[in-house]
């Protein structure tokens, strides 16, 4: 970053959002604002990130909500970068000319100017972390994902509850006797702990796509993060890697393996993960 640079606003959360198949990266400052690297948006529709950047600068409007962050987490580590508000996306999307895109990107041009600024502030309001199906149809397809989304929401509804009573209490050892009670509920209620891969299981999974997408980036030219973790949450029903099924880690490990071999003609012996 350079000395015309905006205000750095710290990074509380960050959020990657598959948005129909594009992998954008999604942050909250303390702020309140929730804002979206230009960068990938930029890669997303095949435009000069310099020449936006310059654009959103110049912008009386645009200027206001774009700032400088030095903590993205990425899979090279912890790097710094640009982002805009949100809800500037759709003004900024608006000033580019579908005919300054190529013709196969004009659709996706207009799904980004349509869509992209809801789906990227629900992703830190409702957790939707894609913009491919509504959570409706997620939750109707009763997969272990829905499942546990459906227990979150008991589990939250009888926290809720909890709040209420606490208020009405009149002294602090009735509302201790009252948590311990309530905690003992919560945890009969999630039952087993141990239903999602562990950390461990997780990193590995992390690893494995962080290979497939470099040797996929070498014959496509593109950053293919987002496509390889977009198949892999529809070939498995889940909307991030952490929250796969413990009992289906070997599974998806073996179609990482197979989908590495298929395009590498690496052996059993030749893996890197």
């Amino acid at each position: 970053m350079d000395d015309q640079d905006k205000s750095i606003v710290p990074v509380i959360e960050q959020r990657e959002v598959n948005f129909y198949g594009d992998e954008l990266t999604a942050v909250r400052s303390d702020d309140g604002h929730i804002y979206v690297t230009v960068r990938q948006m930029c890669q997303a529709l095949g435009i000069d990130a310099q020449g936006q950047t310059r654009r959103i600068r110049s912008h009386p409007v645009l200027a206001k909500g774009f700032k400088g962050v030095d903590k993205l987490s990425t899979p090279g580590g912890l790097q710094s970068g640009y982002v805009l508000r949100v809800d500037l996306v759709p003004l900024w999307l608006a000033g580019i000319r579908t005919a300054a895109v190529s013709e196969d990107i004009r659709p996706k041009l207009e799904r980004f100017q349509e869509e992209a600024a809801k789906v990227l502030w629900e992703a830190f309001q409702e957790g939707r972390l894609t913009a491919e199906t509504s959570i409706e149809e997620l939750l109707a397809s009763d997969t272990p994902a829905a499942q546990a989304y459906q227990m979150a929401a008991a589990i939250m509804k009888m926290a809720r509850q909890q709040l209420l009573l606490e208020a009405q209490l009149e002294s602090h050892t009735t509302q201790l006797v009252d948590h311990e009670q309530r905690l003992e509920e919560i945890e009969a209620t999630l039952g087993d702990q141990g239903r999602f891969v562990t950390s461990d299981q997780a990193s590995q999974i992390s690893q494995a796509v962080k290979v497939i997408a470099l040797e996929l980036g070498k014959r496509t030219k593109k950053n293919e993060y987002g496509a390889v973790y977009g198949q892999m949450y529809r070939q498995f029903g889940i909307t991030g890697y952490k929250q796969l099924p413990a009992r289906q880690f070997d599974a998806a490990m073996k179609w990482l393996t197979d989908w590495y071999q298929r395009i590498t003609g690496a052996t059993g012996d030749e893996l890197p993960f």
